[in-house]
């Protein structure tokens, strides 16, 4: 069963046959939420970049809409223009403009892109509008940001450098949300900004992925995980109703549409949407 709410799901391009396979039965399983488009993460400088493209063309030719994440710190004009070409030959009509991280050994001044927003100007002065472009936003504070204010300006200047709309960093605070749509609202920005949504389903690899990306966690939510650490089963079913619960009140707070980060899983989203509906 579907809820109103527009949803997508994010996916990551398999590394073999088996992870493929799985990642069309996820696929099928979760086109039938019919969800506005599905996205495909890009590895750091490109390192996932053909995996990432033939997944992409697969899924989109299986008729939702399928957006690439564009990574381009790094990568110069020519390389994004060739990767641009093919997407739009191939029927792509959104990305996900990002700035994306240096591999290892790599310089920052390498490449045309220092920024996201760069990268944005650049797909609306040469594609116009024929791409629908997603960027990142970042409700609790981008983690390389020195401070809010900053972080804002920054993401107003992808705005304004023609983004169509927004996907957030997941949190487990709704407040943060709010907040951060407030202040994006008194900027002068009524662009949509639509929440991501990561599913509990593993106490550690939570932590780990929410240290890295600067996320919280809300202490009562973690005491009681940790209290679950050795209950997989009732670990996931709590993670559901907290996530759930965070969704309604999103929704609540007029949220335009839900992204969840599945984790080339079904189930863990299903049982979230499951709760919604």
């Amino acid at each position: 069963m579907s809820i109103s709410t527009p949803v997508s799901f994010e996916f990551f391009p398999p590394k073999t046959e088996e992870g493929r396979e799985k990642l069309l039965t996820t696929h099928a399983t979760l086109s039938e939420q019919t969800p506005e488009f599905f996205s495909v993460t890009y590895g750091a400088g490109g390192s996932t970049q053909e995996r990432t493209i033939n997944t992409v063309i697969e899924l989109n030719n299986k008729g939702i809409c399928t957006a690439p994440h564009i990574s381009c710190i790094g990568a110069s004009q020519e390389k994004i223009t060739e990767l641009l070409d093919l997407y739009k030959a191939n029927g792509i009509k959104r990305l996900v403009a990002l700035r994306g991280d240096l591999p290892s050994g790599m310089g920052a001044t390498n490449g045309d892109f220092h920024y996201a927003s760069d990268l944005v100007a650049f797909i609306r002065e040469r594609y116009q509008d024929q791409f629908h472009i997603e960027v990142a936003a970042y409700p609790e504070m981008h983690p390389q940001a020195t401070d809010f204010n900053t972080d804002l300006r920054n993401f107003m200047t992808k705005v304004n450098a023609g983004a169509s709309s927004a996907i957030t960093q997941y949190f487990y605070n709704p407040d943060a949300y709010s907040f951060f749509v407030d202040q994006v609202r008194g900027a002068g920005s009524d662009i949509g900004i639509v929440p991501g949504i990561m599913p509990i389903t593993n106490y550690t690899n939570l932590v780990r992925f929410s240290d890295g990306c600067g996320a919280e966690i809300p202490r009562w939510v973690k005491r009681k995980l940790e209290a679950y650490r050795d209950d997989v089963k009732g670990l996931q079913e709590f993670g559901a109703d907290v996530v759930a619960d965070l969704c309604r009140h999103l929704i609540e707070r007029g949220a335009p549409a839900l992204h969840f980060y599945s984790m080339n899983q079904s189930e863990p989203t299903l049982k979230i949407l499951n709760r919604l509906s």
